[in-house]
């Protein structure tokens, strides 16, 4: 499950009085959670052309911006920031995006690189899940229960654990090929994690849904847009690295 978005996130949030009362604050909209979110997604494509121009090539080799480093740590403080103070996520959220894209874009031109034309492929099929996940959520052909929820939350830990062995590993020179290699069994799993993830968006919907219904205070509206992103950012790139597995072999 999203860590920005899961089911103590509104708990926590500060309430707005009912409608009528005196001094009653301004609460969460659908609306104002789409402009949000809009809004993110431009930051983040702005710091995304930013971060692929960036990135530099020769014959031999690609060379990744020394800053690069930096904006990976930057955004992950960040995030991490904005899901323990959700208060800030109207200032904090645009920074993560124009940090995400910093760091988006750069990846992205290291794969572009490397088979030409994925980049426009992945965020195609990104758009494409969105649209979808977002229709058959509002259509309720798939409903969110508790059941789905608890298979969703598994399954996202799961993976979460198998990428931090897999990190571990690495730190000791190995690795775990299985998974990242353009085989079979590697291009199934990327299958699985892309349908993971997509699946998460649902869950996403479902908690602002919750938070719209019970009236949650209007800078929920950035928070739950930054939620949104986190998932999306998560789904492009492992988007690009099931295409990359496919072109690869």
């Amino acid at each position: 499950m999203n860590p920005a978005l899961n089911e103590s996130t509104f708990e926590k949030a500060d309430w707005a009085p009912p409608v009528g009362q005196p001094h009653a604050v301004k609460v969460m909209t659908f609306s104002g959670t789409l402009s949000a979110t809009a809004v993110l997604l431009a930051l983040l494509a702005v710091g995304a052309v930013f971060g692929w121009n960036s990135v530099t090539q020769n014959e031999v080799s690609t060379s990744l911006p020394g800053w690069l480093i930096f904006a990976v740590l930057g955004g992950f403080g960040v995030a991490i920031l904005t899901i323990f103070k959700p208060h800030l996520a109207r200032f904090t959220a645009p920074l993560y995006a124009g940090v995400e894209g910093l760091v988006l874009g750069a990846i992205s031109a290291v794969y572009n690189f490397a088979f030409e034309g994925i980049v426009l492929q992945a965020v195609g099929l990104t758009a494409g899940v969105l649209a979808l996940m977002i229709f058959l959520y509002t259509s309720r052909i798939v409903q969110v229960t508790d059941k789905l929820r608890m298979g969703i939350v598994a399954a996202t830990g799961a993976i979460a654990l198998m990428y931090l062995v897999t990190m571990v590993i690495g730190f000791f020179g190995g690795g775990v090929p299985f998974i990242h290699d353009s085989g079979t069994f590697g291009i199934i799993f990327s299958l699985a994690v892309v349908g993971v993830a997509a699946f998460n968006l649902m869950l996403d919907f479902d908690l602002i849904e919750k938070g719209v219904n019970a009236g949650a205070p209007r800078y929920m509206e950035w928070y739950a847009a930054f939620g949104i992103m986190v998932t999306l950012v998560w789904l492009y790139l492992e988007m690009l690295r099931l295409l990359a597995k496919l072109r690869d072999r």
